[in-house]
């Protein structure tokens, strides 16, 4: 069985004490271990400030960008392999595999462009200077530059490729060095990764650096010029952002929690129309895509009462032919949850569900899984449910069910109203609505954007080139306020910001000129 060593400080070191077993989700085999005891995190840190840190700061904007393209070109070189590793260790479809990979792909080619746009400078200029003296000569700037410290990646089990990516490709942009922890239960693809870009030496010694296994005392080396950036529960959120060392040093953090994200339908729609078709192909998609391990997925769907029956029938049609079993069978369409607890998790979370609504398709989750031993598999099929007061459906917006779950509840076809439902989310990564009536969409934007980090809107001419409300493109920010961790990653030039310093600069406008073009 293969053992998952840590790279730190330069080396593949296995670690000791006891193992933690991956699986895979669909058999129950265990299918590799990783050791986190043994680790000297604090050697780590310092690597990646005293090695990683300068080699990166020592290159420009443009050269930076260049080894985020290299690192994308050896993942597609890559691609099959770790397509084939996420379907073993993450019970993903290979749909859902290529979701994961090409998404990783093509967020690091992104911030190679980004990079190469930037230029060859090492100071970025935030805004236009501003004449501070008598004369023309004596400015001020505003500038960005790297921070001195390391970014610390915790990242979340579902994305193991792109989840690194996002982060990954903002702090070599931005000229700082990574130390990245993926989620052990799912760190195969991870940690196959990093063994690609090490063997192809694209990034400088501390760079980037890998942990497999629990972080241990990690968090407790933190400095002042460090970033942490986190994704997952937001229980472990509040504690990472409450620990003494991150409070004592007032260290960075980025947080990207739960997320009970929205689909409104307005009343203007038709279900037969384009738009009516997007959002039906749209929150099937997201309840079963990743077995709806995304947190952008749609758990809330709010109707317009009188629609509400024929939009609960179209999605039953739709996921009536939904193939749950093998993920590496082509005739499957959505595999296993990930753990065993995750599928403990949503069957509980759909328990909650079931105590305030009614049963539309799937029941508690049971099902035959295609071409898998009885008895086998952390499966849980597709569970929508329905509710004829969304507003007053408590458990609809206070509990994240990270899986193939979503409920569909009524309410008045008002924008403000549709608002101020989706705001008893307490904040989310994204809302997604579905209009061509402009005074509705203003309305609705304007009080639904301040408790979402970005705002999907489906409509007719847009119908047949989306890519849909649950993916996180590199161009626009992900992240999102309240239960959602108030963080912001992506976002293009701007996803740079979380690693870098804004300084502001005063002197001879030359001067300030040539540093920064």
């Amino acid at each position: 069985m293969k053992t998952l060593a840590s790279h730190l400080t330069g080396a593949w070191i296995a670690g000791d004490g006891p193992a933690a077993t991956l699986v895979n989700p669909t058999t129950e085999e265990p299918i590799a271990v990783a050791h986190g005891r043994g680790l000297d995190f604090a050697a780590a840190l310092a690597f990646a400030r005293d090695r990683g840190g300068p080699a990166l700061r020592a290159l420009t904007f443009a050269e930076r960008g260049a080894l985020c393209a290299a690192l994308a070109k050896a993942i597609h070189g890559a691609r099959e392999e770790l397509i084939a590793l996420a379907v073993a260790n993450g019970g993903n479809t290979r749909g859902d595999a290529k979701f994961d990979i090409d998404g990783a792909a093509g967020t690091l080619a992104h911030y190679g462009e980004l990079g190469a746009k930037l230029g060859a400078v090492r100071v970025l200029a935030d805004g236009e200077p501003v004449q501070i003296g008598r004369t023309a000569r004596l400015v001020g700037q505003h500038a960005w530059v790297p921070r001195p410290g390391v970014a610390v990646l915790i990242n979340a089990f579902n994305f193991p490729a792109w989840g690194l990516a996002e982060k990954l490709a903002c702090a070599l942009v931005a000229g700082m060095p990574v130390l990245c922890k993926p989620a052990t239960a799912t760190a195969l693809v991870t940690h196959r990764l990093v063994e690609i870009w090490a063997e192809a030496g694209i990034l400088p010694a501390g760079a980037l650096q890998l942990l497999v296994g629990p972080a241990g005392d990690l968090v407790d080396h933190l400095r002042a010029p460090d970033v942490l950036a986190f994704t997952g529960s937001s229980d472990t959120a509040r504690a990472l952002r409450g620990h003494a060392r991150v409070v004592a040093e007032s260290v960075r953090v980025n947080i990207e929690a739960d997320s009970l994200n929205a689909a409104v339908l307005a009343p203007d729609v038709e279900l037969s129309s384009e738009a009516g078709a997007l959002f039906v192909a749209d929150v099937t998609r997201d309840m079963t895509q990743k077995t709806g391990q995304k947190c952008t997925a749609i758990r809330r769907v709010l109707v317009p009462r009188a629609r509400i029956a024929d939009v609960v029938d179209a999605l039953k049609e739709r996921l009536a032919g939904i193939v749950v079993g093998d993920p590496s069978r082509d005739d499957v369409r959505m595999g296993p949850v990930a753990t065993a607890q995750q599928a403990r998790d949503v069957r509980a979370g759909i328990a909650r569900l079931a105590a305030a609504t009614r049963e539309a398709f799937g029941g508690s989750g049971e099902v035959s899984p295609l071409g898998v031993p009885a008895g086998k598999g952390f499966f849980v099929g597709p569970v929508l449910r329905t509710t004829d007061d969304a507003r007053g459906c408590e458990p609809m917006h206070a509990h994240e069910v990270f899986g193939p779950v979503s409920t569909v509840g009524a309410y008045d076809g008002d924008a403000h109203t549709a608002a101020a439902i989706v705001a008893l989310g307490q904040g989310g990564l994204v809302a997604s609505c579905y209009s061509d009536d402009r005074d509705w969409l203003g309305r609705f934007v304007t009080e639904a954007g301040g408790w979402n980090g970005r705002i999907y809107i489906g409509s007719e001419k847009i119908a047949a080139m989306s890519a849909g409300p649950g993916t996180a493109l590199p161009q626009l920010q992900h992240g999102g306020p309240g239960r959602a961790g108030d963080g912001a990653e992506l976002g293009g030039a701007r996803g740079l910001a979380l690693y870098m310093q804004r300084v502001a600069l005063q002197g001879d406008a030359s001067l300030l000129k040539a540093l920064t073009s």
